[in-house]
């Protein structure tokens, strides 16, 4: 092979060799930040026959259940159950909670799955209106009633 040509070759090869690294380490990233939204059916049972794994980053939405805020006196530490049409998953939150936080109401929590129904939660965000709700949980909640603050009959 020519010297030119060899030239050239390494100069392509470099090329595709920076490119390809740039984009590995850009989806590589990515990765990392994709929070995917479950319902608490879906983080039991499963989505499309996958069941989220223990360490998995994740978002999960549904209506928290009546009489299962629990607050610790000491700290701003919170534990909460949420429900769709099935099980139960609890949440543990350590901050300070939404305004518009209650018990019977909808809300989202990002956080990293601690146990098959146990989520470590960083970020809760209550719904701001009576109206709003993800598309996905409500397609999920479709006929279920909502329960208001204070009605135990749920």
């Amino acid at each position: 092979m020519n010297p030119r040509r060899q030239k050239r070759l390494l100069a392509v090869s470099a090329v595709v060799l920076v490119i390809g690294s740039a984009v590995g380490l850009m989806l590589y990233a990515l990765n990392q930040n994709i929070d995917l939204f479950y319902t608490p059916s879906e983080i039991v049972d499963g989505k499309n026959g996958a069941v989220p794994v223990v360490g998995q980053r994740l978002r999960v939405g549904g209506l928290v259940v009546p009489g299962t805020v629990q607050r610790d006196q000491e700290s701003l530490a919170v534990s909460f159950d949420l429900v769709d049409t099935g099980p139960v998953v609890t949440v543990s939150y350590n901050g300070i909670l939404p305004d518009l936080f209650r018990e019977g109401q909808g809300i989202v929590a990002t956080g990293v799955l601690q146990a098959a129904n146990h989520i470590v939660a960083d970020e809760v965000l209550a719904k701001h209106d009576e109206e709003y709700m993800p598309p996905e949980l409500a397609e999920q909640l479709k006929g279920i009633k909502h329960v208001k603050p204070g009605d135990a009959s749920y």
